[in-house]
């Protein structure tokens, strides 16, 4: 046999050391971060191997394929799996365990389940990084999740959620190892699930919002199995005998009356018939019980068709055994002795702000629990869609879907977590901390993945852990929120930035800063002990290498998404009197497009939230630029919004308001 020189040439090149000196996970984007990863001095790059990957062979070659490695029986390089009893090093009896070793002879996986080679494949597609050429680290990794319930809640009863959209999310969900896609079916507003039994369920006429919008049984089920071929468990959910106002508006009878019961049979059997799936979620949330055995007898119903049963907690009390899972949507919900228990207290994305909730959420631990025990199985977020969004790009971005996942993603694989929502809260302190350098690096790896793995995605969040600042100590306005103070009233207003013993302050970083958090007391936000009738001032200095045209994201108010709160009057921005300066020059608050003065749910969202606009253009001048913000606050609920967010949103961006202006320095002492 004859060897072709330039073929020799390619083939030897294909396997040269790319990178010199020994790599490490700086230079990888792993996210969630395995729990034990070991790199080798090199990288080298794969154009073609041979597969043996039990059960997700197709999956793996057309995943190779996509990161730019064929694959061929006759290939040399190998990339072999194997299920195995226990993964050394990882706690005996997880079913998701996996290693992973790469060399330049072949790729090698063994897993405790066919779960595991699906995850070990997304850690492989990562270290890929965006190189389509199939460059590949010497590594070896030994991963398994801390908890075995990773999910995410998406509310398609009262706002309809586009399949398309349903299947983005389970696919990034699957690519960042979250794995239970919790699918809440049913509201007051709409029965959005398809009833061929009871078609007028899903008529236009019994319908409040979107009408006539809803899931096939087909589409249903398609969707099941798109998320099992994600490595994902979906969850449907009908929620009774509460939130059902379509039922009774459809039917005139209450699920828990003896007519209302024997339809509801039928509609369950129904769905669980053309749903192959292990779990039915049947809610029990936030409705008196008026007939006791309304909820046992469902369960058994239930249970009797094949299926495990999840209610939500607070919900029914029940006892070991009466119920096989539960999920604690409120602070007062606790584990019933017995029954596994996820947790989404404080997880409703749909009242997080962009940026300082995600700093909580991504520190936060689990119930308490660094890894599952005790009967905690694991953790959700979850999307309620009670205030309308009528643009579903804009309803993604305004609750910032995709960030909250990666970071649920990080913290429910990697387990940890060293405060939870009641502790640390929602604000950055100190730069040199452990916990500000994990969140910063965590911080990197989202926005890498913002660029390339979720780049045809909408996600406002840009880099925020370099944005510095001082805010007063709050000064009492007696109800007067136009009452002004001297960081306001001394010219020049430097004289106080530079002489902070003219009044109290407080350094901290982030883009957003929840002075007073929409949750109170229990969510910590920067005072201690926050009262109303204050008015706070926060500044900072920005340096810009050059003059420069940025884009500026900025509130005051995020609006919540369950909130029927009003848009401002048009030139505030908001009802509490605050404003922005830039040296000097007050920022105009933007002109509202929602103008009605009653409050209501129906009415939609306009562009209240930053997310919701674009950015304000801003022309920053060389050298250092002086940034002052008014935060005063009256009452902490208000008729225009009933949960006041005494915060304030500040970046500034490129033109286009994708990425984070560049080469920008915010410092309140002028500190390059």
């Amino acid at each position: 046999m004859r060897l072709n020189l330039k073929s020799l040439i390619l083939a030897v090149s294909l396997l040269m050391p790319a990178i010199a000196g020994a790599l490490s996970l700086a230079d990888y984007p792993l996210l969630p971060v395995p729990q034990a990863v070991e790199f080798g001095k090199s990288s080298f790059t794969v154009k073609s191997a041979a597969v043996t990957m039990p059960g997700w062979q197709a999956t793996w070659e057309q995943e190779l394929a996509n990161a730019g490695i064929a694959t061929s029986a006759k290939a040399k390089f190998t990339i072999k799996g194997e299920i195995v009893d226990a993964i050394d090093g990882a706690p005996e009896g997880n079913d998701e365990a996996y290693s992973l070793t790469i060399s330049k002879k072949g790729i090698a996986v063994k897993a405790t389940s066919e779960k595991g080679i699906y995850w070990a494949l997304q850690t492989l597609l990562q270290l890929t990084r965006d190189s389509k050429n199939g460059r590949l680290p010497e590594c070896s990794v030994i991963d398994w999740p801390a908890f075995p319930w990773r999910g995410f809640m998406m509310d398609t009863g009262r706002s309809f959620i586009s399949i398309e959209e349903l299947e983005r999310e389970i696919s990034v969900m699957s690519r960042f190892k979250l794995n239970v896609f919790h699918w809440h079916l049913t509201e007051n507003q709409a029965w959005r699930l398809e009833s061929k039994i009871f078609p007028m369920l899903n008529d236009s006429v019994n319908m409040e919002r979107q009408p006539g919008q809803f899931y096939t049984l087909e589409q249903a089920a398609a969707l099941v199995q798109y998320a099992k071929d994600h490595n994902i468990l979906l969850v449907p959910e009908i929620d009774m005998p509460g939130h059902s106002a379509a039922f009774v508006r459809t039917f005139r009878h209450d699920m828990q009356s003896p007519e209302g019961m024997k339809i509801l049979k039928l509609l369950v059997e129904e769905a669980c018939n053309a749903l192959d799936v292990p779990y039915f979620h049947i809610g029990t949330d936030e409705v008196p019980f008026t007939n006791p055995a309304f909820v046992p007898e469902m369960v058994d119903f239930v249970r009797s068709l094949g299926k495990k049963v999840i209610s939500w907690n607070p919900g029914w009390n029940y006892k070991a055994g009466e119920i096989d899972l539960t999920h604690m949507w409120s602070y007062r919900g606790k584990p019933t002795p017995g029954v596994p228990a996820i947790d989404l207290r404080f997880h409703y994305i749909n009242h997080f702000d962009v940026y300082a909730d995600l700093i909580a959420l991504y520190r936060s631990n689990v119930y308490g629990h660094k890894k599952a025990e005790d009967g905690i199985a694991g953790v959700e977020i979850a999307l309620w869609n009670d205030r309308f969004v009528d643009d579903e790009p804009s309803l993604i971005a305004q609750n910032s879907v995709y960030p909250a996942l990666l970071a649920v993603a990080e913290r429910s694989w990697h387990g940890g977590g060293d405060e939870y929502f009641d502790k640390l809260g929602t604000n950055l302190l100190e730069s040199e901390t452990a916990d500000f350098k994990a969140f910063a690096d965590f911080e990197k790896r989202l926005l890498w993945h913002k660029d390339h793995t979720l780049d045809s995605i909408y996600i406002p969040y840009v880099k925020q852990s370099d944005v510095r600042w001082r805010i007063t100590d709050p000064f009492p306005n007696n109800g007067n929120l136009s009452a002004v103070f001297p960081p306001e009233t001394e010219e020049p207003a430097k004289s106080y930035i530079y002489n902070d013993s003219l009044f109290g302050t407080t350094d901290v970083n982030g883009a957003g800063i929840y002075l007073r958090h929409v949750w109170g007391d229990m969510v910590p936000a920067l005072y201690k002990n926050p009262q109303p009738n204050h008015t706070a001032y926060a500044y900072t200095w920005v340096y810009a290498p050059h003059k420069m045209e940025v884009g500026l994201q900025a509130e005051t108010q995020n609006y919540s998404r369950s909130e029927s709160d009003i848009a401002p009057r048009q030139g505030k921005w908001d009802y509490r009197e605050s404003k922005f300066w830039i040296n000097g020059k007050e920022v105009e608050a933007p002109k509202w497009t929602a103008t009605h003065t009653e409050r209501t749910n129906e009415i939609a969202l306009g562009n209240e939230n930053f997310t919701a606009r674009p950015v304000i253009p801003v022309t920053l001048n060389k050298g250092w630029n002086r940034v002052m913000i008014k935060l005063p606050v009256g009452k902490f609920q208000t008729y225009e919004t009933r949960l006041v967010k005494w915060m304030f949103t500040f970046v500034f961006t490129t033109p286009d308001g994708k990425h984070a202006a560049p080469g920008l320095i915010y410092s309140p002492d002028k500190r390059m």
